[in-house]
């Protein structure tokens, strides 16, 4: 059971990954990228203040429309905010300094977070299929 929990909060994260790819219009309202990443549309506001790298684009009624690009932007943010725990301005700075280094540990954390969920799922099938076999754990 434990294992399952596990994969299901993989999973969350993971679909993240796999949304990113199958973002298929070329504007996305608020609403949507707030759904889509799983961030209040109040937080995507107060980012965009803080960070210079998230601007997305408005219409006449001053509505926000996020390109797959810009959201892409915003998961990177969020990698650094949330999951690696840095203040704002420090990820400001890392945005500003080392841009490709965060690109490339971001897309390396994605590729190893659908490993863990394959790993994970492939223990929870195990013990489905021999329950009475402790796993080593």
């Amino acid at each position: 059971m434990q294992c399952c929990n596990q994969l299901a909060k993989l999973i969350i994260s993971v679909n993240l990954c796999k949304t990113m790819q199958e973002l298929d219009k070329k504007f996305y309202k608020i609403g949507d990228v707030s759904e889509i990443l799983g961030i209040p549309e109040s937080t995507l506001r107060y980012w965009e203040t803080q960070f210079t790298i998230i601007k997305p684009k408005r219409n006449k009624k001053n509505i926000r429309y996020y390109t797959p690009n810009d959201i892409e932007t915003i998961s990177k943010v969020y990698y650094l905010v949330k999951e690696k725990g840095l203040k704002l301005d420090a990820a400001q700075a890392q945005i500003r300094h080392n841009r490709d280094g965060v690109d490339k540990r971001f897309d390396a954390i994605e590729q190893l977070k659908g490993i863990k969920q394959q790993l994970i799922a492939f223990q929870c099938a195990l013990d489905e299929i021999f329950p009475d076999i402790p796993a080593a754990r």
